[in-house]
């Protein structure tokens, strides 16, 4: 069952040094070069550019740099890691992402709430990244749900029971139709490229862990789907300038299968963006409550 007292006190710091290698993986495992004679896209994965046409990374690499790898397996927790679900993420630009260095992640859990016996716990977490010389890069936000750890506040003093206090309030998307459309697709290998840089999770590579964790076949990463509509934002709204976003934050609301093609619809409203994104092919959203801050 989960300790409340011990995910409350987690304080993680990990440092990780990177290269142009990893800034180009990460970015051709959530879909930037796929034509090869853009070169847009081009300056996210290749490393000889000059002047506008210069290496630079998507800013959402910082979701995956510096992050402590299955720490939610630390038995002291006592939480059954393999009914987690990814439920939002989000992320706050501080400075440009240098497209090489060494990056501190600092981890913390901030809050968790008890949705009841049945309906698991929710945790939300939230991380800094700074360089080497301590300037603030990004703030990042996560928020799972534990699935199997739902009950646990019977005892005093373990956490807000029911509810929903610590995830935030639903976003309200625009009733008219989307000012843009964007599709990007993903590749049969797509999750399999993306691990290699991010999540090594083997349900996102083997089936016999993703049947065991309940799915037909392996699922794309949450993070790769949110990477990709970073992808589409900037295609759309930022003339592939990465600096121009300053913000973006989703939650999930089912799997991406590697091999689909993701629709996002984008609306703009003075300045806030709203966005989700769909499956067509399946008639399912897989994003939603999508928001986002452009820079002029």
């Amino acid at each position: 069952m989960l300790r409340y007292d011990a995910v409350k006190a987690v304080d993680v710091e990990v440092r990780q040094d990177y290269d142009e290698r990893h800034t180009m993986l990460y970015a051709l495992g959530v879909g930037l070069g796929a034509d090869p004679l853009d070169e847009h896209q081009l300056r996210f994965v290749y490393e000889r550019g000059e002047g506008e046409r210069r290496l630079v990374a998507l800013p959402t690499l910082a979701d995956v740099l510096a992050y402590p790898a299955m720490w939610i397996d630390a038995p002291g927790l006592g939480i059954d890691w393999g009914r987690i679900l990814h439920a939002g993420q989000s992320l706050r630009v501080r400075a440009p992402l240098p497209v090489a260095g060494t990056v501190v992640g600092r981890t913390r859990v901030r809050a968790v709430a008890d949705k009841g016996p049945q309906r698991g716990a929710l945790m939300v977490l939230e991380r800094t990244l700074h360089d080497a010389g301590g300037r603030l890069l990004a703030e990042i936000g996560m928020t799972l749900i534990a699935r199997g750890d739902g009950g646990f506040s019977a005892q005093p003093g373990n956490g807000p029971p029911g509810g929903d206090p610590v995830a935030g309030e639903p976003v309200a998307m625009p009733a008219g139709d989307p000012d843009v459309i964007v599709e990007l697709p993903t590749l049969p290998q797509s999750a399999l490229i993306y691990r290699l840089v991010a999540d090594p999770n083997p349900l996102h590579a083997d089936p016999r862990a993703a049947r065991a964790a309940g799915f037909e076949r392996p699922i794309l990463h949450g993070l790769c789907a949110y990477g990709m509509a970073a992808h589409a934002l900037v295609r759309a709204l930022c003339g592939y300038d990465p600096a121009r976003l300053a913000s973006i934050g989703l939650r999930f609301s089912a799997p991406v299968l590697p091999g689909e093609t993701l629709r996002f619809a984008i609306w703009q409203d003075a300045g806030r963006v709203h966005f989700r994104a769909t499956v067509p092919a399946r008639g399912v959203t897989v994003l939603d409550q999508g928001t986002a801050t452009i820079l002029p």
